[in-house]
């Protein structure tokens, strides 16, 4: 992996730390969640910042670990910057309690490795 590819990662798992943060700093549940307007901006801008470094990374590595949804991935950051305020509440969750943690887990397993 060369080192660009390295810091994106570094900075993937930096974002979801971020979520990971928001949720316990506001004890979220998903009601809760669904309700509090500061909680859904803060994870939005860090689904929406993870996106656009998954973009950034290099077509290699992309290809060489396609077992994740890169295009997903991206597709979620046009969501949360184009339909800001206007995201599905449900499918925000979702992202966050478990694409982001897996997400996270597979960029920390490439960066010891």
């Amino acid at each position: 992996m060369n080192s660009r590819d390295s810091l994106i990662l570094r900075k993937i798992i930096q974002y979801s730390d971020e979520v990971q943060t928001t949720i316990d700093r506001f004890s979220l549940t998903r009601d809760t969640f669904a309700k509090d307007f500061v909680a859904k901006n803060a994870i939005s801008m860090c689904i929406l910042q993870i996106g656009e470094l998954a973009g950034n990374l290099t077509e290699e590595f992309r290809t060489a670990n396609n077992n994740i949804p890169w295009r997903e991935i991206k597709a979620m950051r046009n969501i949360a910057a184009h339909n800001y305020g206007e995201i599905d509440v449900e499918i925000l969750w979702e992202t966050a309690i478990y694409d982001v943690p897996d997400l996270k887990a597979f960029c920390s397993k490439m960066i010891s490795e």
